[in-house]
């Protein structure tokens, strides 16, 4: 991380208080450069003024219907699904509509991809006009919100009053920074509930093994890597959607890690320690010997992590893992999906200086990117149902995992953004594991890659392009649902399908396209497919064991609460 003068260090934590993280510099550089090729385009520019003029023409002819009382096909007609209700198919509120979408039809067609401009700085300002355009849409406004209206009227603003109360609730958890009570949904008595035991802490990682429930489990042990961006027990959520129990009762032994939430004591921390600290110490204490096979699992980041940690013991002769899972987990970062608009070297840059000025990066300076990536789902349909509504969003699991997010030591998040998403090490040959070099090509055991259909973090096509750097056999299934909800697919789940093939080592490459065109789609969930895949790689079954060494405490164990 470079080391900048403190006044310019703590002029960008300041700003960055009030951006969310963000650097404006970035966002300006997209600006400048769409501007300056838009005014280098005569013919780009008659093009845009020739759509104004026609949506210009709509909107009026709009008006002139309305004002002669004809019917106006109503906006909820069309894709957006905020004018999906019935009282925007009533005037004015359906003039209100359609004249949004056709500003917004305008938009998207200046914030096009065109000649000679970077498409990095295209795709920024396409998103940050997004963002502009969802902020005014007439959905978040009380006056042309017909909804909003209906129940104000009902209720006898009884709404608004509720909305208010909400709005000083949030307010004031902002400001203090305390979480509010998840209600039923407690870390430890409603959730993450998976009987097991704390078997080894150190600074970084507590590493819990569950108690098995079957009298014989599998030969092999299966540790699982969480990312660390937020705690481990998304896959131990409720006892129906627990991953970690499911897995339990098909007769595994099962390991997960727990990473610390970290403060400003561990600032130093490195991506070399979460190897080290983390993987290395876990696989250390689940098999010191070197004729112990596991199965090794990773999810999002954890599965990056667990990537380069297969290539270094590739690298080293080390044969512990049987087999390699990685679920929603990228390795190349050339094609990184929609996060890749908060991550250049302004932005990064930016970070490293507010992450210097703390010692780690908070949670909420994460947070925003991804609400943004879905500002109309994630931000304005809460402020319209909180607010405006007066209604609060009944919590679910899944939704007190996702409040409960952690911080990022500096050294290893800025390691982790410059050398995996700035320079794209790891898929290149040049991320460096104990001093040398690793290759994923090295990697020969089984590897089994999981992509979710609707993934804005890990988008499936990059996941599939670990066939291009692979010299082992791949497994590849894609499954629906979205980066959370594809992986807790539990068996039972209604509505999901997965597709699943196995390409040998010696098999020709088919492209992401292709393969989605062939693969066959299946009913159900992709767990019990997992499950015989690692089941037909094992090598037999042994007695069960109620205890595994001295207890640390019990699961979930301590760090679960930082």
């Amino acid at each position: 991380m470079a080391t900048r003068p403190d006044p310019d260090r703590l002029l960008h934590t300041a700003i960055g208080r009030v951006t969310g993280g963000i650097s404006p510099a970035a966002l300006a550089t997209a600006w400048i450069d769409w501007i300056l090729h838009l005014q280098g385009s005569p013919v780009r520019q008659m093009e845009l003024a020739r759509h104004a003029w026609a949506n210009a023409l709509e909107a009026a002819a709009l008006a002139n219907l309305a004002a002669s009382g004809a019917d106006i096909a109503p906006a909820h007609e069309s894709a957006d699904t905020r004018f999906a209700s019935e009282g925007w198919a009533h005037p004015p509120f359906n003039l209100l509509s359609r004249w949004f979408l056709l500003n917004q039809d305008w938009w998207e067609h200046a914030t096009a991809p065109q000649d000679g401009l970077d498409p990095a700085h295209q795709r920024i300002v396409s998103f940050a006009m997004r963002q502009m355009l969802d902020m005014v849409s007439p959905t978040n406004f009380p006056a042309t919100n017909p909804d909003v209206l209906s129940r104000t009227r009902d209720e006898a603003g009884q709404n608004v009053i509720r909305g208010v109360q909400n709005w000083l609730e949030d307010f004031n958890q902002v400001v203090t920074g305390d979480r509010k009570p998840d209600g039923e949904y407690r870390v430890g008595e409603t959730i993450a509930i998976a009987p097991g035991e704390v078997v080894f802490r150190n600074r970084l990682i507590e590493l819990i093994r569950y108690t098995p429930t079957t009298p014989r489990v599998r030969a092999e042990p299966v540790l699982i890597v969480p990312a660390w961006i937020m705690k481990y027990y998304i896959l131990d959520l409720s006892p129906d959607n627990s991953l970690i129990a499911w897995l339990r009762d098909q007769g595994f032994e099962v390991f997960a890690i727990s990473w610390k939430n970290p403060d400003r004591d561990d600032a130093d921390l490195a991506l070399a320690d979460y190897l080290s600290l983390g993987i290395g110490a876990a696989l250390d204490k689940i098999a010191p010997e070197e004729d112990r096979r596991v199965h090794a699992v990773g999810y999002c980041l954890g599965g990056t992590l667990l990537a380069a940690q297969a290539a270094a013991m590739a690298r080293d002769g080390d044969e512990r893992f049987a087999t390699v899972s990685l679920l929603a987990a990228q390795v190349d970062f050339s094609e990184p999906g929609e996060l890749s608009l908060f991550i250049n070297e302004s932005q990064v840059a930016f970070l490293e200086d507010i992450m210097e000025s703390q010692g780690y990066l908070r949670a909420d300076q994460m947070a925003g990117a991804f609400r943004m990536l879905r500002s109309a789902d994630l931000i304005w349909s809460r402020v319209i149902r909180h607010y405006l509504m007066g209604e609060r969003t009944p919590m679910n699991d899944l939704m007190a995992w996702n409040t409960d997010a952690t911080r990022m030591p500096a050294k290893m998040h800025s390691e982790y953004l410059r050398q995996m998403f700035l320079e794209n090490r790891l898929a290149t040959g040049r991320f460096r594991v104990g001093g040398e070099p690793v290759a994923l090509t090295d990697i020969r055991v089984p590897v089994f890659c999981l992509g979710t259909e609707a993934d804005h973090v890990s988008p499936w096509q990059s996941v599939y392009k670990f066939h291009l750097l692979a010299d082992t056999d791949v497994t590849f299934c894609l499954t629906s649902g979205g980066h959370n909800g594809g992986v807790l697919s539990e068996p039972g789940h209604p509505g999901r399908h997965y597709r699943i093939t196995e390409r040998r080592e010696t098999q020709k490459y088919t492209d992401p396209e292709t393969w989605l065109e062939r693969g066959k789609e299946k009913d159900g969930s992709w767990w019990p497919a997992w499950c015989d895949w690692l089941d037909a790689r094992s090598t037999g079954t042994r007695p069960a064991r109620k205890k595994r060494g001295r207890s640390l405490g019990p699961a979930p164990g301590n760090y679960v609460f930082g």
